[in-house]
């Protein structure tokens, strides 16, 4: 199946050259949608092109596979949680959708430009916000300085709501800027021109505990308007509060694609209780505790059942202390996805050389 997407620019509608009526693969455009951004295209039996759609994309440094046949849709109005320990290929797959680097095989659509169409995929990356996960700010230059420049490329109506929110020192040199400044600088420049979709990398890394939460209400404010939000991390909290699906990668391949509260039931808790005496493995041990370690009178294990259940178990034994959290990603990944560790995508030279040449 063949979408297209148009967008407006300048009051007039491009369509990546469709008109009413045309038949394009065997398909009849029917109708153009335009009452709300994003501008898309209907084609016959109504269906839609999703903001991204990802088909057997793949990356290759030599005989390392930073992206190897992924393959998902983004639809419209979600936040997408892109899960992955560092080096799996997050930020791989982010930089092939903006163009900074060529697939090797397979392609990519974003906002209906297929992202081996550089024209097409410049005209796109106007209605795209995006927040790298590592700021190239010209430190010189004051955060105002620096809005100002995306304001000359791509508008700022939202940017005096959004500095409301976000507070960066405006008047000071980025040079000066703590990370958490940095990072709010940097939400503010992908969100100010009120893009269709933002692609965000790692958007907590440097936030404190307050403003992580600011900008995790402002992200369901801005998907409960409509904005389609692709964000990657490897903090499974973040992603459990705010993505409505997940994807889960692992050294370069899709190991999962699921939404958040399959990727919970599956997940377990990680949970660490210490006793006042030691107890008989067998009257504390349940179906629904796997890895089990003890040590003396000290417990450690992952509960994959309800919480509330092993609550009213635990009160039968003398526990002094008692911690449950979410479980780290590493251990999902053993857990259901198999003990083949993420790693690096490639040298790290080795990637910058090529990203620089390709991008430019």
């Amino acid at each position: 199946m063949t979408y297209y997407t148009c967008i407006k620019i300048d009051e007039e509608y491009l369509f990546s050259n469709v008109r009413p009526n045309q038949v394009v693969d065997s398909y009849i455009v029917i109708d153009y949608m335009t009452s709300a951004p994003p501008f898309e295209v209907v084609i016959a039996g109504g269906q839609r092109m999703p903001p991204i759609e990802i088909d057997d994309l793949t990356k290759r440094y030599g005989d390392l596979a930073a992206n190897d046949a992924v393959t998902f849709d983004i639809e419209s109005g979600e936040i997408f949680g892109y899960l992955g320990p560092n080096g799996a290929g997050k930020t791989t797959t982010i930089r092939l959708l903006l163009g900074l680097i060529k697939p090797t095989a397979g392609t990519a659509h974003v906002l209906g430009a297929n992202i081996r169409n550089r024209r097409a995929l410049t005209e796109a990356k106007a209605n795209i916000g995006y927040l790298p996960d590592t700021l190239g700010f010209e430190e010189r230059l004051t955060g105002n300085q620096i809005l100002d420049y995306f304001a000359r490329m791509r508008g700022d109506e939202r940017r005096e709501e959004l500095l409301d929110l976000f507070r960066p020192p405006l008047e000071k040199p980025v040079e000066t800027y703590s990370s958490g400044n940095k990072r709010m600088l940097g939400i503010v420049q992908a969100f100010m021109h009120d893009p269709d979709l933002v692609i965000m990398d790692e958007p907590t890394a440097g936030l404190d505990p307050l403003k992580q939460d600011r900008l995790h209400q402002f992200l369901e404010t801005e998907r409960n308007a409509g904005t389609t939000i692709f964000l990657s991390s490897h903090v499974l909290s973040e992603v459990q509060r705010i993505c409505d699906r997940v994807g889960i990668i692992r050294a370069g391949k899709l190991a999962a694609l699921e939404n958040v509260e399959n990727l919970l039931t599956r997940s377990g808790k990680d949970v660490w209780v210490r006793l006042d005496d030691p107890v008989e493995d067998a009257r504390f041990r349940t179906d629904d505790m796997i890895d089990v370690e003890v040590t003396d009178a000290t417990i450690q294990f992952t509960y994959t059942g309800d919480v509330k259940t092993l609550l009213a178990h635990l009160v039968q034994f003398e526990v002094a202390d008692v911690d449950i959290g979410d479980p780290q990603l590493d251990d999902i990944f053993k857990h259901y996805y198999g003990d083949e560790g993420g790693t690096e995508n490639a040298p790290a030279t080795g990637i910058e050389e090529d990203t620089t040449a390709e991008a430019e």
